[in-house]
C-alpha cells in the first residue's frame, strides 16, 4: 500500500512563494507518474502539475494553464519525494494542495481518475 504525506503548505503574501513536498512510502515511487492537484472551497479538485518516470519519459511534465511559468513540479527518486515549487502566488491559489501516484502509466497526465494513491493534502493560503 502506497502512503503519500504532504508538507509545504502555510500562509504567503501575494507574490511570495512556497514550495511543497510530498513523501511516499510502500512502494516502487521510481516507476509512480506523480501528480498535484488542489482544490478550493466550493469547488472541484483541479489539476497543477505532473511528471513521469524519469527512466522512460526523462521525467517530463505538464502543466495547467494557471500555473505555466510559476510552478515548477520535480522529483528526488532517492528521497522518494515530489516537490512543487511555487512562485509569484496569488490570492486564487489558495486550496487545499494534494499529491497522488498512478501505478499504471509512465508519462505525465492531468486526469485525477489516473491517479491510484492521494495524501492528505496540505493547506495553502494567499493573502492580497
Amino acid at each position: 500500500q502506497v502512503q503519500l504525506v504532504e508538507s509545504g503548505g502555510g500562509l504567503v503574501q501575494a507574490g511570495g512563494s512556497l514550495r511543497l513536498s510530498c513523501a511516499a512510502s510502500g512502494g516502487t515511487f521510481s516507476s509512480y507518474v506523480m501528480g498535484w492537484f488542489r482544490q478550493a472551497p466550493g469547488k472541484e479538485r483541479e489539476f497543477v502539475a505532473a511528471i513521469g518516470w524519469i527512466t522512460w519519459s526523462g521525467g517530463s511534465t505538464t502543466y495547467a494553464d494557471f500555473v505555466k511559468g510559476r510552478f515548477t513540479i520535480s522529483r528526488d527518486n532517492a528521497k522518494n519525494t515530489v516537490y512543487l515549487q511555487m512562485n509569484n502566488l496569488k490570492p486564487e491559489d489558495t486550496a487545499v494542495y494534494y499529491c497522488g501516484a498512478d501505478d499504471d502509466g509512465s508519462r505525465p497526465v492531468a486526469y485525477g481518475r489516473a491517479y491510484d494513491y492521494w495524501g492528505q493534502g496540505t493547506q495553502v493560503t494567499v493573502s492580497s
